[in-house]
């Protein structure tokens, strides 16, 4: 490929076509020069990796590439577009009103202003009304580059003291951009589609907020208008939709209706779980002890509260202190409440001569952790202070490392298809610009992980995707995260492996190889459901709060119709508790309905009604939650179809495979 000095430029196409081109052709005289449908439809180009203004011209050789509306990238600039479409119309409506940045978030998009009178929500259908008839005018994007003196004067002169903050705040050396649409202008390093128009009417104005200038609470509070804009009206409806069925399925509002736990002040971030929450979360821990014992690993407790100097031992002093509870003793001794289980486990695996023949070493521990979030960061059991984490470590030769993480990934994956997740994607996150250990112990871990994630991808017939995450590892090592979709589309990642040739350097932690010499062991960080509290959050919303019959503190209610059956009630009652089932009774004077509507409310899986004819027959009548169907069946029957309903996934697997084996 030609230099960036050569007469003619040469660009190389996806399709792997090279081209040559004169110096400071644009991206648009390229789209024209392909077809005048793709010059129609673009609305960017990216070179080198590099998104770009379409009339932005190319000085350089390189990778190009024509990028459409109908592109994924180009949602992005459809966001960053109507943010700025939104801080024409708010200035066009309130004159007087400044303006200050205008971010592209997940979904969507936000504007600060500084109004004397904060916006309500009823001020969101007058804006919306003024953005789409700026859409209409279909002004185009013109950027212009400024000097610094001229930018600082023309705002200042405009009274828009935030913008000449932040041309102060621009790196010297770095081009001040301007963009107009139309007679309005806004500081921004781009890049934008073509013109307004091409923002299309796929927007919503969602809510608005306070928000301090840049963050800092000595600063302005100013007024924060969020929207969401999409490439079209079906993705708007769509998302719209989700967020409805988010809000109907939001695990705190279930939480309330279910029994299942409570926040509140006096102890910001941490869970008060009742007893029917509480027993979702041991059915959950129970699930995951069957599920590390089939895998081999030994469950072991590390103690709560550790000397400051096994943190800084470990880094996490210097790398995670603004995170940590910390206590000082009387005797001068600074404590930290652990934020994580990995030290505390390091020291078991000291502690006694460690033969290679021992390793793998798995040790898991349900260990509760501390951390501090801010107070405006907490968010039900999905955002928490204190949590349990369903962690192990696995201690193991460098050459064992890859079938370890194997074998994790094989636990994970199997572990959500038993709670019903089916889109999984398993990103492998490399070093960050903070870490610790050596380039050549990175390059080594790096290697391998490549190695399984490429391994993952082949193995599962297209079912999980892969994707490089760079930059985003740990700071002691490379991680896989693994990203599952819920029910709604939302993705939440939750499981991790993360390997780390640091942390057992650091502590001095050994084992003794065939050659009786000391070999540091490769210490691998595994987790699966995260924090026990956030993924039972995100099971909740997942099933709509209706958990699978095994997950369920309450299996089922039997309901009387009429007193006289009370005595049947109870023999029901007692039959299935000695089935093993988790039965509640509700022998209340009121009628059917009102105890079915109450009993569906909280989400019980089954509600069994009996009456004088139920009584009388030996049978009874099964309503399941979400259905407005009852079906009449014996008593036996009955208690067999909820206890086998009742059997664990995991459990299940095992039996069948027993059983397909003595076949």
């Amino acid at each position: 490929m030609a230099n960036a000095t050569s007469p003619q430029l040469q660009l190389e196409f996806p399709d792997s076509t090279v081209r040559e081109f004169e110096p400071g052709t644009s991206g648009a005289d390229i789209a024209a020069g392909i077809s005048r449908s793709l010059a129609k439809k673009s609305v960017a180009y990216v070179l080198n990796g590099d998104l770009k203004d379409l009339s932005e011209p190319i000085l350089n050789s390189g990778t190009i590439e024509i990028v459409t509306r109908e592109d994924e990238r180009a949602l992005e600039l459809i966001r960053h577009d109507c943010a700025h479409v939104l801080a024409e119309a708010v200035q066009a409506l309130w004159p007087d009103t400044k303006v200050t940045i205008g971010p592209v978030i997940e979904n969507g998009f936000y504007y600060d202003f500084d109004r004397d009178q904060p916006f309500t929500p009823e001020d969101l259908a007058t804006i919306e009304k003024k953005m789409a008839q700026i859409i209409q005018q279909n002004e185009p994007f013109a950027k212009e580059v400024w000097s610094r003196e001229k930018a600082k004067e023309y705002f200042a002169a405009q009274g828009e003291s935030y913008k000449v903050e932040l041309v102060d705040m621009i790196p010297e050396g770095e081009d001040v951009k301007v963009y107009r649409q139309g007679e309005w202008l806004d500081l921004c390093r781009g890049p934008h589609m073509p013109s307004t128009g091409l923002v299309g009417r796929a927007f919503k104005l969602m809510n608005v907020a306070g928000a301090y200038w840049r963050g800092d609470s000595d600063n302005q509070m100013l007024s924060r208008i969020y929207g969401t804009a999409w490439a079209d009206e079906k993705q708007l409806k769509n998302y719209l939709h989700m967020l409805e069925e988010a809000q109907k399925r939001d695990h705190r509002k279930l939480g309330r209706e279910m029994d299942l736990f409570h926040f509140q002040e006096e102890g910001p971030g941490v869970v008060f779980w009742h007893a029917k929450g509480w027993k979702v979360f041991q059915n959950l821990v129970n699930y995951m002890r069957r599920r590390i014992d089939e895998h081999g690993y030994d469950e072991v407790n590390a103690p709560q509260i550790l000397d400051k100097a096994l943190w800084q031992m470990s880094g996490h002093w210097d790398w995670y202190r603004e995170n940590m509870f910390t206590t000082v003793t009387e005797d001068d001794r600074e404590f930290a409440i652990k934020p994580m289980n990995c030290p505390g486990h390091v020291q078991i695996f000291k502690n006694g001569l460690r033969s290679y023949r021992e390793l793998p070493v798995k040790m898991a521990e349900f260990g509760n952790v501390h951390r501090y979030e801010p107070s405006g960061a907490l968010h039900g059991l999905m955002r928490v202070r204190g949590f349990t984490q369903d962690d192990a470590h696995v201690f193991c030769t460098p050459e064992q490392l890859e079938a370890e993480c194997l074998r994790i990934n094989d636990l994970i994956l199997t572990t959500y298809s038993d709670f019903d997740f089916g889109d999984i994607v398993v990103k492998l996150s490399t070093r960050p610009e903070k870490r610790v250990g050596s380039d050549e112990g990175w390059d080594r871990a790096e290697s391998i992980m490549q190695s399984v994630l490429n391994k993952i991808e082949a193995d599962s017939d297209g079912r999980i995707k892969t994707e490089l995450n760079p930059g985003e590892g740990a700071f002691y090592g490379p991680k896989f995260e693994y990203v599952l979709r819920d029910a709604i589309g939302r993705d939440w990642q939750c499981g991790t492996t993360q390997v780390d040739f640091a942390l057992p350097e650091r502590f001095g932690a050994f084992y003794i190889d065939q050659n009786s010499d000391k070999q540091e062991p490769v210490m691998v960080h595994r987790a699966i459901c995260g924090s026990m509290e956030r993924f039972i959050g995100i099971l909740i919303e997942h099933f709509a709060g209706h958990l699978p019959l095994w997950l369920s503190p309450v299996q089922a209610v039997v309901a009387t119709i009429t007193s006289e059956a009370d005595p049947f009630g109870e023999k029901v009652a007692e039959a299935l508790r000695d089935a093993g089932l988790n039965v509640e009774t509700d022998f209340r004077n009121e009628k059917i309905n009102y105890k079915v509507r109450e009993h569906s409310l909280a989400k019980v899986p089954a509600i069994i009604a009996v009456g004088a004819r139920e009584a009388e027959e030996g049978t009874v009548s099964i309503r399941r939650l979400g259905s407005k169907h009852q079906t009449s069946m014996s008593l036996e029957e009955a208690v067999a179809s909820l206890v086998e309903e009742a059997v664990p996934p995991d459990v299940r697997r095992k039996r069948d495979a027993k059983k397909a084996a003595e076949s």
